[in-house]
């Protein structure tokens, strides 16, 4: 039986059966969920009804980070079976953005599991999902579901470090050490760059020494000053203040910050003086552009070690379990939501 899941409320998860066989729209597909993945979005969302400021108008269904079967693949050509990785930006085409090649910051974009898009658009938390062709690459029968889910997290990470301009023989301060913080060190590690990693929580340091960190910190053990001006790049992925602070005091002279974290908007203190007095530049990470390719790419070639990057997985009638889990702190690393597979 197919299952759909919908937030009603703050910290309510409603699961029905989903009736099956919807009209399938021209450039459309229809898939069956394998595998998605949990998100600090989808936390906020269950959490407080709300994120970054976007406040939800009304029940959606969650989750923006899947990989699916198809069932039906219309015009598309897709043949029945094949695993595909689902982008979720479904961009206009003819916004300047979209002429510029930042889909991300497409004007008229549709965003599954998010306000940002009114009226709302049910996410991927569901048995079956209709997506567009276009927004779904396939991949051949070596990948893994459970590894391929990673690939819009992955590409929102890779964003990160583009936009801070990560680069072989620099060295890079990543603050957070949570899913994102742990997929940026990957990916990081995987350009052959010298990945530094902070956290508070000393389980959520070793898991970045795990997944490729060259050297781990627990904030509380780390001296006043003594990371200041040894970075080239930070990225900061907890969404504290007082990490991005630190990244501040942490990058070089022209250094760059980029912020991968989804911080919510607050009253906060921030050393805006170093801004000026050092020349950092501070970059935005939203989303992705072409990093979604990259990063479907990478997970084709193996190079990474998604299992190390799972903490544990839930079938999708447990979301809320799942989504309780992540509210508790209680996983290092990305919560796995199990459909078909």
């Amino acid at each position: 039986m197919l299952l759909k899941t919908r937030l009603t409320a703050a910290k309510e998860i409603e699961t029905a059966p989903q009736a099956e066989g919807r009209d399938l729209p021209e450039g459309f597909v229809r898939l069956r969920l394998a595998v998605g993945s949990l998100c600090g979005t989808d936390l906020h969302y269950y959490s407080d009804f709300a994120n970054a400021g976007f406040v939800l108008n009304g029940p959606v269904t969650l989750g923006h980070e899947a990989c699916a079967r198809v069932v039906e693949g219309g015009s598309s050509g897709l043949a029945e079976g094949t695993l595909v990785a689902l982008n979720p930006i479904m961009n206009c085409g003819t916004c300047p953005a979209c002429e510029r090649g930042e889909v991300n910051l497409c004007t008229a974009k549709k965003f599954p599991g998010s306000a940002t898009t009114v009226p709302h658009w049910d996410g991927f938390f569901q048995g079956e999902i209709l997506h567009p062709a276009r927004c779904c690459r396939p991949v051949g029968d070596h990948v893994n579901p459970r590894h391929l889910t990673f690939a819009e997290p992955m590409a929102c990470a890779l964003h990160a470090l583009n936009k801070g301009g990560v680069a072989v023989g620099q060295k890079v301060l990543i603050t957070g050490c949570g899913p994102m913080g742990l997929l940026a060190i990957a990916a990081a590690a995987a350009r052959g760059v010298h990945v530094t990693a902070l956290d508070v929580r000393p389980e959520a340091v070793e898991a970045a020494l795990r997944v490729g960190a060259s050297e781990g910190l627990v904030a509380s053990e780390v001296p006043d000053g003594a990371l200041d001006r040894r970075f080239d790049v930070a990225v900061e992925a907890s969404g504290a203040i007082p990490a991005f602070s630190q990244c501040l005091k942490a990058v070089r002279q022209k250094g760059r910050v980029a912020i991968l974290s989804s911080i919510q908007p607050r009253a906060a203190e921030i050393p805006l003086h170093l801004i000026m007095v050092k020349e950092i530049e501070v970059v935005g990470s939203f989303q992705f552009n072409a990093e979604f390719e990259e990063a479907v790419q990478l997970v084709e070639s193996g190079a990474v070690d998604f299992d190390a990057l799972t903490a544990c997985t839930y079938p999708l009638a447990e979301l809320s379990d799942a989504l309780g889990t992540m509210a508790a702190g209680k996983a290092s690393g990305k919560i796995l939501i199990i459909g078909a597979e």
